[in-house]
């Protein structure tokens, strides 16, 4: 087996939660490249349409979307059947779709706590048991969910999002054992400060070089570099990894003290 096969993924569909900007579609366009088939779902159609057409430019394969709020359990199951009957199968599942409600645990509403769980943690297990069958029956799945660095290094406030990304990587322990003779592999990847519309409009100057300082590299991450990491998950390349939290950090927990 040549190492261009190893990442081929022409036979392949993908889906791709949380894919209309980001990480997410920047992973969503590089399971393309590889030769997938490609379904991404947001809230917000504008956005998915734009991103789609992006996604599969200058690509011969097909890329879908769908709207769905991953807080909203109903949406999140009909999202998963209209999937399935548009392409038949979902071999490559990448929850990507994520929320931050930062809040101390005395400020903690049911509310906020109620979301972030529902949109980290249960949306994850909900999707990945309606795929999972159709993966066992196949004989090959890829399961890959969006952890983060702050699953083992946290910050005041964070609780409620930290929470569900440790919970994330102990969840795909037991499933990678559970998935694992069926040919499923199980992961997360966690990344470090990566440099998205989001923390980039709310950080200023100072906050965003004390970010980049805390890395091995200096500098914050690109959504490209999530794209081989992710690749590698998804593919025969990593078919005797599972069970595991790939950090893509830049060497942020290498550090002990200033």
């Amino acid at each position: 087996m040549t190492l261009a096969s190893l990442l081929e993924l022409s036979s392949r569909t993908a889906l791709v939660t949380g894919g209309s900007k980001g990480i997410g579609k920047a992973i969503a366009r590089g399971l393309a490249e590889a030769g997938a088939d490609v379904c991404i779902t947001a809230r917000h159609a504008d956005e998915l349409e734009a991103a789609t057409r992006e996604i599969g430019a200058g690509l011969d394969v097909r890329v879908a979307w769908r709207v769905c709020d991953m807080a909203d359990r109903a949406e999140v199951d009909a999202m998963a059947d209209w999937v399935l009957g548009e392409f038949g199968k979902v071999d490559i599942l990448f929850n990507n779709a994520g929320t931050n409600q930062p809040q101390t645990l005395v400020e903690t509403t049911d509310e906020s706590w109620d979301r972030v769980l529902e949109i980290n943690f249960t949306s994850c297990m909900r999707l990945a048991r309606k795929l999972t069958p159709g993966m066992i029956e196949r004989g090959w799945g890829r399961i890959i969910h969006l952890s983060s660095v702050m699953a083992v290094a946290s910050n005041s406030g964070r609780g409620n999002y930290s929470g569900t990304k440790a919970a994330l990587s102990a969840m795909s322990r037991a499933h990678a054992l559970e998935l694992g003779p069926h040919g499923i592999t199980v992961n997360c990847l966690a990344p470090g400060p990566i440099a998205t519309e989001l923390p980039m409009s709310l950080l200023n100057d100072e906050q965003k070089k004390r970010f980049s300082e805390r890395t091995a590299v200096k500098r914050w991450g690109e959504t490209q570099d999530l794209v081989g990491p992710a690749l590698l998950l998804a593919s025969d390349a990593g078919a005797y990894i599972t069970g595991t939290t790939l950090l893509v950090e830049g060497g942020m927990l290498c550090r002990t003290f200033d």
